[in-house]
C-alpha cells in the first residue's frame, strides 16, 4: 500500500512526523507541500476521509493565512474557493498530511498514525 506524505522541510511537526514513521519501519513518499501541494481534487479526498471541517484543512498559525485574512474569508468562501486556494499556496495547508490506503491523517498524533498505520 502506498502511502504519501505532505511535508515542510522547516517543519518541526513533519520532523516529527518523519521520525515516527521511519522509527515504525514504515515507508512513505514524501511531497513537499510548498513546492507540490496536492490539488484540489486530493484536498476534496482528504478532507472526506480525515473527516475534519474545512477549516482543519488551513495551517491557521502561519503568515499566509494571516495575511490573506483567511480567518474573516473562510465564512464566506464555498469549498470550491478554498480548496483552490489551497492547492495555490501550499503553505496555506496545515501540515502534514498522511495518505495511506482510504485513511487521510492532518497534522501530527502519535496515536493517530498508530491506530491508522500499525494497528
Amino acid at each position: 500500500m502506498s502511502t504519501r506524505l505532505y511535508a515542510y522541510p522547516g517543519c518541526s511537526t513533519c520532523r516529527s512526523a518523519r521520525r515516527w514513521l521511519d522509527e515504525h519501519g514504515i515507508a512513505y513518499t514524501e511531497l513537499d507541500i510548498a513546492r507540490e501541494p496536492p490539488s484540489a481534487t486530493t484536498l476534496r479526498t482528504i478532507l472526506r476521509r480525515a473527516g475534519i471541517p474545512l477549516r482543519g484543512l488551513f495551517n491557521t498559525s502561519g503568515q499566509l493565512y494571516r495575511a490573506g485574512n483567511y480567518a474573516e474569508r473562510l465564512a464566506t468562501m464555498d469549498e470550491n474557493a478554498a480548496l483552490a486556494e489551497l492547492a495555490g499556496h501550499g503553505m496555506l495547508i496545515r501540515r502534514p498530511i498522511l495518505l495511506h490506503g482510504d485513511v487521510a491523517l492532518v497534522g501530527f498524533r502519535p496515536t493517530a498514525y498508530a491506530q491508522a498505520l500499525v494497528g
